[in-house]
């Protein structure tokens, strides 16, 4: 067992700062494998998460066939990863995007929805999302626009529509929601009315100043909050590589979350990449810092996700370098400190002293 699985899998002597603490399968591109999904279901859960979201775009029953409902195998690895999660005393969220085709003052379109989300309830889920991201910002249907003022209008009728309802099929159901504009200063009118208008008990997605944020501090955490009239659950755009982010690798630590950030938050929700196995060194620094934000430190605890993920310790030392000169994402601005930081010192000892001895440093780095 590694000594995360240590922290975190077994040692329960200290209680976890935020209460959402998970993974999401919603990046643009090739789906994980069923596989794939039950291994990291057991590896999050390993380091004290305790959700994993289902939704993955380019799964067409998710997004462009969301009325298709889930038969045969589907059906079957759908239950089998609830049960997994289960076991494993996690959550597990299914989320449909019917965004794209949808007519929001539909009822038969409504009612569709809540039957898909019927026929996975009666796997177990009780965790549902509603995601209206990543879709136009106007109304596009004429029935729409001549019910509706606007999108915020619609969008907080079709939620309520949703949420009573499952309420209705059970009291302990939950739904999260992601807004269309589901990034900013948090103050915009789209987002304080729908916050406003939809029941207190929904939760709400939320990915900071930015799709892909570099910093996400206290400031910004309390002012969406104040805003939608509830503490937001952060989906952490990182470490997704998806669209125009493909050539970049991101398998730095987590960084450039505020350590209070519990405070304003219900948790943080981690996006993860196409390239299933190097996502998990991500993974493990986040779980590091959702378990303990106010002492986490991302050098230490990137060392022993590094450790923890590479499979052969001959390989680690090549692996480490490898991995520090690949660090360019939202929370990285340097590609490479280490190999810069050489060149800096070579640079400067080459003029000002002994270049060969300034050569010879730089080839031991």
């Amino acid at each position: 067992m590694s000594q995360v699985s240590e922290r975190y899998g077994t040692d329960k002597s200290s209680t976890p700062a935020f209460a959402l603490r998970g993974v999401v399968e919603g990046f643009y591109g090739r789906p994980w494998t069923h596989e794939q999904r039950l291994d990291v279901i057991d590896f999050i859960a390993e380091r004290g998460m305790n959700v994993f979201v289902y939704t993955p775009k380019d799964d067409p029953l998710v997004r462009k066939a969301w009325r298709q409902p889930y038969t045969g195998e589907q059906l079957e690895r759908l239950g089998e990863l609830a049960e997994a999660c289960r076991r494993r005393g996690m959550d597990l969220v299914y989320c449909l995007s019917p965004g794209l085709s949808i007519r929001y003052s539909s009822a038969d379109n409504i009612a569709e929805l809540c039957a898909k989300f019927d026929s996975v309830a009666s796997l177990g889920i009780g965790f549902f999302g509603l995601l209206l991201d990543d879709i136009p910002d106007e109304l596009q249907h004429d029935a729409d626009r001549e019910r509706f003022d606007d999108l915020a209008h619609a969008h907080t009728h079709i939620v309520g529509e949703v949420f009573a309802h499952l309420q209705g099929k059970d009291a302990g159901n939950r739904l999260i929601v992601c807004p269309t504009a589901y990034w900013g200063y948090g103050d915009e009118p789209y987002v304080e009315r729908l916050g406003r208008g939809i029941d207190p008990r929904i939760e709400f997605f939320w990915t900071g100043r930015a799709i892909c944020s570099a910093t996400i501090d206290l400031a910004d955490a309390a002012a969406v909050t104040r805003t939608i009239a509830r503490p937001v659950t952060y989906w952490d755009n990182y470490p997704v590589n998806d669209v125009a982010m493909g050539g970049e690798l991101h398998i730095g630590p987590y960084r450039g979350r505020d350590r209070h950030l519990y405070r304003f938050s219900t948790g943080v929700i981690a996006n993860g990449m196409e390239l299933f196995e190097s996502s998990k060194i991500a993974f493990a620094t986040i779980a590091d810092y959702l378990w303990d934000p106010e002492h986490y430190d991302p050098e230490a605890s990137w060392a022993v996700a590094l450790r923890d993920v590479v499979a052969s310790d001959a390989d680690l030392d090549a692996f480490a370098i490898f991995a520090d000169n690949v660090r360019g994402s939202c929370l990285s601005q340097s590609d490479a400190p280490m190999v810069s930081a050489a060149l800096e010192q070579f640079t400067f000892e080459q003029e000002t002293g002994d270049a060969r001895a300034a050569s010879a440093k730089l080839v031991a780095v």
